[in-house]
């Protein structure tokens, strides 16, 4: 009888390893293919006035075949000091070159890569009520206290808008009415909320505003050369699909996304 009962045992057994040897094959499969995916995943910082231009970019990129992308939006001189300090990115996209030489400087981007992608100018936004600004220097009128800005000395909106602010000879005059935010997407919420009557932004982030307007957007000499430039990160886990990636940012697809929210594609590269 125990015989037996080991023969039934060595039976069922026999039965079953087939099925479980089946599963462990498809588990590893499975852990295979999801191991290919990740490694697909394209990894990119991206100056946060790009957020859904960048999104959409993303959705036409995979529904091209491309693979899937994942961002990390800040401000350029947040997403530069993570790269330096070996954060795991792919590809850089920065508001300004003085983010991107802070990258270059710390041999942190390949810089045979280093292209010149995107153009953008300088905006200003006022809440619902506040007084017309047909140019810079009517900032200055009573009614006009608080103008949000990028931190002037670190985030790229605010260097540009202090720029302007020095050329046309007010910066002195206004700076008691700035006030200092993390980056160019603070300065439109506080606008947008009305805890500031103005801010400086770029004219592409109007169309993220629920309740401010744009005042004015900054043409002519005076105005500062707004460039996005974009390099693969030297120590990038997936170089090949950066490649890729940058790739498509250059090509008529990905123009015509940027393009339609109020970037202006460059044609140049290097810097």
């Amino acid at each position: 009888m125990p015989l037996m009962t080991s023969k039934r045992r060595a039976v069922r057994f026999t039965r079953a390893w087939p099925r479980a040897a089946g599963l462990i094959v498809l588990l590893a499969l499975i852990a295979c293919a999801n191991g290919s995916r990740a490694a697909d995943v394209v990894t990119v910082s991206a100056a946060v006035s790009l957020t859904e231009s960048m999104e959409a970019m993303a959705r036409a990129y995979a529904a091209a075949g491309g693979g899937t992308v994942r961002f990390n939006f800040a401000a350029s001189n947040v997403l530069s000091r993570q790269i330096v300090s070996g954060a795991p990115v792919d590809l850089f996209v920065s508001a300004d070159e003085s983010q991107m030489d802070v990258a270059a400087r710390a041999g942190a981007i390949d810089a045979g890569t280093r292209v010149r992608l995107l153009g953008n100018r300088l905006a200003i936004l006022t809440r619902s009520g506040a007084p017309a600004v047909p140019d810079a220097r009517a900032l200055l009128a009573p009614g006009i206290q608080r103008i949000a800005i990028g931190d002037a000395a670190a985030v790229p909106a605010g260097v540009y808008a202090r720029q302007y602010l020095e050329r046309i000879g007010i910066w002195t005059a206004i700076q008691p009415r700035l006030v200092p935010v993390s980056s160019v997407r603070a300065a439109l919420a506080a606008v947008d909320n009305g805890s500031a009557d103005a801010a400086f932004t770029y004219a592409t982030d109007a169309s993220a505003a629920r309740r401010a307007r744009v005042a004015l957007v900054i043409s002519g000499s005076d105005a500062p050369s707004i460039v996005y430039p974009a390099a693969i990160v030297t120590a990038a886990a997936n170089r090949a699909g950066a490649e890729r990636l940058l790739a498509f940012l250059r090509g008529e697809r990905a123009a015509a996304i940027f393009a339609s929210a109020g970037f202006l594609p460059l044609s140049g590269s290097g810097h």
